[in-house]
Order: structure tokens, then C-alpha cells, then sequence
């Protein structure tokens, strides 16, 4: 496989804006369409959203998805027509498969915005029957992560199961100055959320900037002069 970087900045994303939501699209979105830019490996949708208070997303349908929702600040109050229903807040992962169909709501109950992160996943498997999973992280170790993961490797330590065993997502914080090394594998895709961090490959890199490596065979990834997170999708063929 032939090795590529892209370097995605954030100002460059496809971008949703009205008075309630602030909507930045790393790939194709709704209105927003490029043919060259409608997913990356398994990976469909990687939305950077900010929701004001008291608003959100009301009752709407998906359908054969995996989706992953990690918030940075604030809460997310979720529902859903399986009865589903809670928070989500920083540090803890959620994911909801769509699978033959599921409505569900995604609302700011708080008094700040809530600023979060929302990646659809193709899974392995059409009608799949819809399902939810949360799960709370220890982030503590300055380490790689796994989220939601489907990947072989992860069966045992990731804390939500994902319905595409080619894909896996970790998240790693890393102290000022910290570095750590990234999987080799066919595509990755690393979104920093927060921070600056420095990648052997693309120089550096802010806040909401992506990386795209195809055929990576494992770089470090080294924190800037503050605390960074990194949200890192590792996918096969």
C-alpha cells in the first residue's frame, strides 16, 4: 500500500452554522458535498459539534451505523425509541448501532454548550438489531485508549464493542512534552481535540487539525508546550 499523509486543518472543514449549533464536517455532510472527500476507510462521518443550551437534536432516524459519541464539555442527553436514556459527559464513551433502524434525540438540558465529537462507522453488517453501550474511561495513563473498538486486538481492554471488526477507536491525553507511538496499520486518522501535539509525518498540529495516513508503519505523536488529547481511528482492509 502506498504510504500518504493529509493534513486536514480545522478552518478548512465543511461548517454548519446557525444560533444553536456550530457544525464542523471532516467529510461530506448534508448540504455539504465533495466526491473526494466522503469518507476515510470505515470511517463516514466525523463531526466537531457545539450544541447551546437548551436546544439540540430532536427525535430523528438512523439506520445501519455505528455511531460514536465522545463530548469534550458539557452533557448530551441522549434518548431513544429502545428505551435508552442518559448523559454523556467527558470521559465517557458512547456508542449506538442503528442496525435495521432506531430514532433517538441528542439535547443541551445543561446551562453551557456542549461541545463534542460524533463518528459514524459502516459496520461489518446490515440489519443488525439496534443496541447501546456506554461505558466510563480511565484516562489517566497517558497511554492509547480503545473506546469502541471491533479490532481483534481490543477484544479484551476496549470499553464499548464496535459491529466492524476491520475498526477501533482510542484516545490518548498526553502531559506537556509526552509522546507516544501509533499502530502501524492500513489507515489512521488522528483528530487532536484539544492542545497542540507535534506528528512525525505532518510537523505540527492544533486544535480540531486531522491527519489522514494511509499505510502508516507507526510514528509518535509528541504533546505541545499544554495538555493534548488525540482521538485515533486505527482501520484495516
Amino acid at each position: 500500500m502506498t504510504r500518504l499523509v493529509e493534513i486536514h486543518r480545522a478552518d478548512d472543514r465543511f461548517r454548519t452554522a446557525s444560533e444553536w449549533l456550530d457544525s464542523r464536517h471532516s467529510f461530506s455532510f448534508g448540504p455539504h458535498y465533495d466526491p473526494a472527500n466522503v469518507g476515510f476507510g470505515f470511517l463516514l462521518a466525523h463531526n466537531d459539534e457545539t450544541v447551546a443550551p437548551g436546544t439540540g437534536f430532536g427525535t430523528h432516524p438512523h439506520q445501519d451505523l455505528e455511531i460514536v459519541t465522545w463530548v469534550l464539555r458539557g452533557a448530551l442527553a441522549h434518548r431513544d425509541s429502545q428505551g435508552n436514556s442518559g448523559s454523556v459527559h467527558p470521559g465517557l464513551a458512547q456508542r449506538m448501532s442503528a442496525g435495521t433502524g432506531i430514532q433517538h434525540s441528542e439535547w443541551n438540558d445543561g446551562d453551557e454548550p456542549v461541545h463534542y465529537v460524533q463518528m459514524w462507522v459502516r459496520p461489518d453488517r446490515f440489519d443488525l438489531p439496534p443496541s447501546y453501550e456506554q461505558a466510563e474511561l480511565d484516562l489517566t495513563t497517558g497511554e492509547l485508549i480503545p473506546v469502541a473498538s471491533g479490532l481483534a486486538k481490543h477484544a479484551a481492554d476496549s470499553a464499548i464493542h464496535l459491529n466492524q471488526p476491520a475498526a477501533g477507536l482510542s484516545v490518548a491525553r498526553l502531559a506537556p512534552g509526552q509522546s507516544i507511538e501509533l499502530p502501524a496499520a492500513p489507515y489512521l486518522h488522528v483528530f487532536v481535540t484539544s492542545g497542540t501535539a507535534n506528528l512525525e509525518s505532518a510537523g505540527d498540529l492544533g486544535t480540531a487539525d486531522a491527519v489522514r495516513l494511509t499505510g502508516s508503519d507507526g510514528e509518535r505523536i509528541t504533546a505541545g508546550p499544554t495538555a493534548a488529547e488525540i482521538l485515533l481511528w486505527e482501520m484495516r482492509d
